[in-house]
């Protein structure tokens, strides 16, 4: 009877397994802490969210976002490991257990927070799809693109947004699709298309990649919403509950005027409650998230708070020159915002 009732039991779990069709999320924080590291699923090479710099370190805000959380976890922000992938594998690389997060500029949408077994544990960065164009097709607005030759990255929210604006618009083109967005940006250096197509950050991003960049304007339509942000898989509330108030708690120092430079001096003599809260010295708010009691100084000392991240990744002093824009604080003309640690 005892034999009957095991097997009965592997039996029940391989099929729960089976019709979910996703690795089941665990414990995740003791497998990481178990292993040492914290495994971060990033792109396959996209300056100033992922990329690797001559010595073979991965750069950008996306990868930060995972030092971020080596630093809560572990206060030592250098516990990660990256997995370079592409738009077509990234999904199935977390659900399959391969990552423990995927901060890949990825667009939080309706189908893969509820459909793919997956939780997005917030908004690293506010964008929308446009295009690129060379100066020497002439044109100035996406309306004026019919008959284009479009180049798209397999796999992305792309594919669908551009159909719905060319059809909604009365407009016809011809898709072109890589597996990856060098690819694509290196067919619009070539000509093979007359139009680079994704999301304005990674037209930026590209655009600085090319021989001759002021060859290329971005132009002014924004045709979607895309929020980019961390995913984990669905299942394991303790691990997204990390994930997320990393996040947060970078967004937070950054509207406390908390910074890497000043943050273990505000924890020591702080006299704003908020902010005492925020960096450990008032409660024992880490211990909810199972984390150490100063996660918070640990993010912003060795990382950086989200401004921080933000300009040195992608702001006026880099290659890309990207404004803050929505991504600018709630009190700061922008719409990014953090709900308080208290």
């Amino acid at each position: 009877m005892k034999m009957l009732k095991s097997t009965l039991a592997v039996v029940t779990a391989a099929a729960v397994l089976g019709m979910s069709g996703f690795a089941q999320a665990g414990a995740t924080l003791d497998a990481v802490q178990k292993k040492g590291f914290v495994q971060c699923g990033v792109s396959d090479g996209l300056p100033g969210f992922s990329v690797p710099d001559a010595t073979g370190k991965i750069l950008g805000i996306d990868a930060d976002v995972c030092r971020a959380v080596a630093a809560a976890v572990f206060g030592d922000a250098t516990k990660v490991k990256f997995s370079q992938l592409n738009a077509k594998e990234r999904f199935t690389a977390l659900q399959s257990g391969e990552i423990d997060v995927l901060s890949r500029n990825t667009t939080w949408t309706s189908s893969r927070d509820a459909g793919m077994g997956l939780m997005f544990a917030g908004v690293t960065y506010y964008d929308g799809i446009g295009f690129l164009v060379n100066n020497k097709l002439g044109v100035k607005s996406a309306k004026e693109l019919d008959g284009a030759t479009i180049c798209i990255q397999a796999g992305t929210t792309t594919e669908l947004n551009v159909s719905d604006y060319f059809r909604g618009n009365g407009l016809k083109y011809t898709p072109i699709t890589f597996d990856t967005s060098d690819e694509s940006a290196k067919s619009l250096e070539s000509g093979r298309c007359d139009v680079l197509t994704s999301d304005k950050s990674q037209l930026y991003a590209q655009r600085s990649k090319l021989a001759s960049p002021s060859d290329y304007v971005v132009l002014p339509e924004t045709i979607s919403k895309e929020p980019l942000g961390p995913v984990v898989r669905k299942g394991d509330e303790e691990w997204f509950s990390i994930v997320k108030w990393t996040l947060f708690a970078m967004l937070n120092a950054e509207e406390a005027g908390v910074t890497s430079k000043n943050v273990e001096a505000e924890a020591k003599s702080t006299k704003n409650p908020d902010v005492a809260r925020l960096l450990g010295a008032d409660g024992e708010y880490g211990k909810d998230l199972k984390l150490p009691k100063d996660w918070v100084v640990q993010i912003v000392k060795q990382v950086g708070n989200y401004g921080e991240v933000f300009e040195k990744n992608l702001g006026k002093s880099t290659p890309l020159a990207i404004d803050r824009g929505l991504n600018a604080l709630w009190n700061n003309g922008g719409i990014q915002y953090a709900p308080p640690v208290r």
